[in-house]
């Protein structure tokens, strides 16, 4: 089955584009079954491009999948029109009253302030105790992987000295996670942050189990299965010129940056990138969404309850 998003979204023209399945409302309610809730909280300045990314891997399922579109209401966007925002999302506070499936929240470009800076950190741990109630699985990415580990867990953040930005060899340490059904060994994940959560600090906590990890890049995806929680730490999601635009962003402004390591072939930034890394993003996303499938209750309204889990 696939994705339901209002058929004015920027992003359906280009899914459809790219073979990937999007239904209208007056399709979706001639099927008799019950779509999953998607709700997606949007923290990134361009808006239009996140949904996409996410809509294109929540959309590649053979589910019926409906994704609302979430943003902080304490917060003003500067890089998205207020009609856009306007015409297609809600607010937190207008949305909590619901129950979702499985509710993504994403990176926000705030990574070295202290969480208790950022100006709508309140609204972000009100949300966060929100989705033990109202969500039956989260995935929680970037600085939304470390501020969720931070207020759950207490799992501190560490600056790095420099930006860990590139595409990277990872390790897959659970061949036999549902997560990670499907998966190969060793696999690349773009890299884009400037800070870390560390191994060491993880371990202290037996209710989190690392999934993914690179030698040089350190984690990247932890579960906690009591919570069906997953703290994704970078960007699987990411186009293939992602990186690319992020790197002439900054060297166009005259902002210090590195290359991105093994990402422009031969290194050489006139040379277009080769994404090696969708496979494995929709495999993640195509598991999780999966998973939710099949524990989920089919009342929304248990979601969050003791006869649920």
């Amino acid at each position: 089955m696939p994705i339901k998003i209002p058929d004015t979204l920027p992003a359906f023209s280009t899914l459809v584009q790219e073979g990937v399945r999007v239904m209208t409302e007056t399709a979706a309610v001639r099927q008799d079954i019950r779509p999953l809730q998607i709700g997606l909280l949007n923290l990134m300045p361009n808006k239009i491009k996140t949904e996409l990314q996410m809509a294109r891997l929540v959309g590649a399922t053979p589910l019926q999948v409906e994704l609302s579109l979430v943003r902080i209401g304490a917060h003003k966007a500067k890089n998205t029109s207020e009609e856009h925002l306007l015409s297609f999302y809600e607010t937190w506070e207008e949305v909590k009253h619901r129950k979702f499936d499985g509710f993504i929240i994403t990176g926000a470009p705030i990574e070295t302030l202290p969480y208790e800076e950022v100006s709508y950190w309140e609204e972000m741990k009100q949300i966060f105790e929100w989705t033990q109630t109202n969500v039956h699985s989260a995935m929680n990415v970037c600085w939304g992987a470390m501020a969720a580990i931070y207020h759950f867990h207490g799992v501190p953040k560490y600056e790095l000295r420099e930006k860990a930005f590139g595409v990277y060899r990872h390790r897959n340490l659970a061949p036999s996670s549902i997560y990670l059904n499907g998966f190969s060994d060793d696999f690349q994940v773009p890299v884009s942050r400037w800070t870390e959560v560390r191994r060491e600090d993880v371990e202290k906590r037996p209710e989190l189990e690392i999934l993914m990890e690179s030698d040089e890049m350190g984690l990247c995806l932890v579960h906690e299965k009591k919570g069906r929680r997953l703290y994704m730490f970078n960007h699987v999601e990411y186009d293939s010129t992602s990186l690319a635009d992020e790197y002439f962003r900054d060297v166009n402004a005259g902002i210090p940056i590195k290359m991105p390591h093994d990402y422009f072939p031969h290194n050489d930034d006139t040379l277009t990138p080769l994404n090696r890394w969708r496979g494995h993003a929709h495999l993640l996303f195509g598991n999780w969404i999966n998973e939710i499938y099949q524990t989920t209750p089919y009342d929304l309204d248990k979601i969050g309850t003791e006869s649920a889990a």
